[in-house]
């Protein structure tokens, strides 16, 4: 897929696909995975610690936490055409970190916890260019890894 012409939006600048779904969701799964270890085996700060995780996991290098490092994904800035950084990386998974700390409380927490994955799911879905409310925000992109050139 790389080097291929993807064309431009109304705005001039790049549009690029979205990245398979069910590779998104197979490298989030792999995140959770993660993210239920570190918090069940860090005591006594491995809930904080998992909260960290979920926050800063795709400032990693190349913009990929490691779930997306495993499935070959990265998450872009298009306009800047550059990988995200830790600080775009905390501003996409803010939607996810809330769900995180509602999942601390029982039965009312779980169901808005799961409202809000099912809401970002959906937004992944239903969008031309995949992206999810915490994209929107961090104006950031989930790509296949070497379909746009970028250092790491």
């Amino acid at each position: 897929m790389s080097g291929e012409s993807w064309g431009l939006s109304g705005l001039g600048e790049a549009v690029y696909p979205k990245a398979h779904v069910l590779n998104r969701l197979i490298a989030k799964f792999v995140d959770i995975i993660i993210i239920a270890a570190v918090s069940r085996l860090v005591s006594p700060v491995g809930w904080f610690a998992g909260l960290v995780y979920v926050l800063i996991a795709d400032g990693f290098s190349g913009g990929r936490s490691i779930g997306k490092r495993l499935i070959g994904l990265q998450t872009v800035v298009p306009h800047t055409r550059q990988v995200s950084h830790f600080r775009e990386s905390i501003i996409r998974n803010l939607p996810l970190a809330a769900a995180y700390l509602l999942f601390a409380v029982p039965y009312l927490g779980w169901g808005l916890a799961m409202a809000i994955v099912v809401f970002e799911t959906l937004l992944i879905v239903g969008n031309d260019q995949g992206l999810r409310l915490g994209d929107e925000l961090a104006q950031t992109q989930v790509l296949d890894a070497g379909q746009m050139d970028l250092p790491d």
